[in-house]
């Protein structure tokens, strides 16, 4: 049975480290130590929206605090933050197996190509999670949206199928993964919006003020994205240049028509806000942040992205992040 490593065992890492050992993979967690006490002491329950529960005795995974513990692994899934991207791979780099397929799971358009510059010996994969997944407890991950894994396709990633679907997590395979990169970072850009609002966000998307605060930052990217002639995946049931139309109906029409996207566990938050929460820094540079550098590339401006970007570095700070709706789209429109 081939071992699976998941490097920055944190939400997303501890919910699909977990699904995997929950179906019988072999898996090794690599995180901080608090998870690890956690998980310890109380196991790893992991649930979604859609009623799936499980739980993993502590003695059936094991969970490491050092880069050491992927010398086995034939599957190395990397979860940390996309600023930790390098410091990651340095660590990594000398406890590697040669044959070790190494995978990004991580938001941002660019840590595959940090960690292929870096491990150099190794094959790796770019991927996505489109979904979120929050903590409910220290030992508890929760998914609470809906979507597949995706990664880049490899016939080295054969042995590991299996694992994956029987865990219920399917990885879709793609050729080119730079379209699905670009379509969830123009999802992700609703990121710092939910973090500065501080509401659920199945609450926050109920309201149309928030939306257009997301409407409009998605029409800054799409318009360079079609500057760059970048293709861009259908991640959701509409094409992805035709969400800030439907994002910015009024409430009752978007109710009816974006239902799907309503489909979130009613406490669900995304990953930036639970970074303020616990101050942390967030990753708004590698999602707002991608914007502006397409953006100076272009000699061009993107001030709904840039002032969003500005509030999230303010809140890291202590500054607001409980913004109503319509002061919110206020203070980012003023500035376009």
């Amino acid at each position: 049975m081939p071992t699976i490593a998941v490097f920055g065992a944190g939400s997303i890492g501890c919910y699909v480290g977990g699904r995997l050992a929950a179906a019988g993979a072999r898996v090794v967690l690599i995180g901080r130590q608090y998870i690890a006490s956690a998980i310890t002491e109380h196991g790893l329950t992991l649930s979604d929206y859609r009623g799936y529960r499980a739980r993993v005795e502590p003695g059936d995974i094991t969970f490491a605090n050092d880069a050491s513990a992927v010398a086995s692994a034939d599957l190395v899934l990397i979860t940390v933050k996309s600023a930790a991207t390098e410091t990651a791979a340095r660590a990594l780099e000398f406890f590697l197996k040669k044959s070790a397929v190494v995978v990004s799971l991580q938001n941002g358009i660019h840590n595959t190509d940090i960690l292929r510059q870096l491990l150099r010996e190794q094959t790796v994969l770019g991927g996505m999670v489109p979904f979120n997944v929050t903590q409910p407890s220290p030992a508890h991950f929760h998914q609470g949206s809906e979507g597949e894994l995706h990664v880049e396709d490899s016939s080295l990633l054969e042995p590991f199928l299996p694992a994956f679907e029987s865990a219920g997590l399917p990885l879709t395979l793609c050729r080119d993964l730079q379209p699905v990169l670009w379509a969830k970072l123009l999802l992700n850009l609703n990121n710092a919006i939910n973090a500065l609002s501080g509401l659920p966000l199945k609450t926050e998307l109920s309201q149309r003020d928030y939306r257009r605060v997301l409407a409009a930052a998605q029409r800054e990217a799409l318009a360079l994205l079609r500057q760059n002639r970048q293709p861009l995946a259908k991640l959701t049931p509409l094409p992805a240049r035709w969400l800030p139309g439907l994002i910015d109906t009024p409430d009752l029409a978007f109710r009816l028509l974006a239902n799907r996207m309503l489909a979130i566990d009613p406490m669900a938050r995304s990953s930036m806000q639970d970074d303020l929460i616990a101050g942390r820094k967030t990753e708004v540079d590698f999602l707002q942040g991608e914007v502006l550098r397409l953006a100076r590339a272009q000699h061009a401006e993107a001030p709904v992205n840039r002032r969003l970007l500005e509030l999230v570095h303010e809140a890291e700070k202590g500054g607001r992040r409980d913004w109503g709706g319509a002061e919110l789209l206020q203070e980012v429109l003023r500035r376009h």
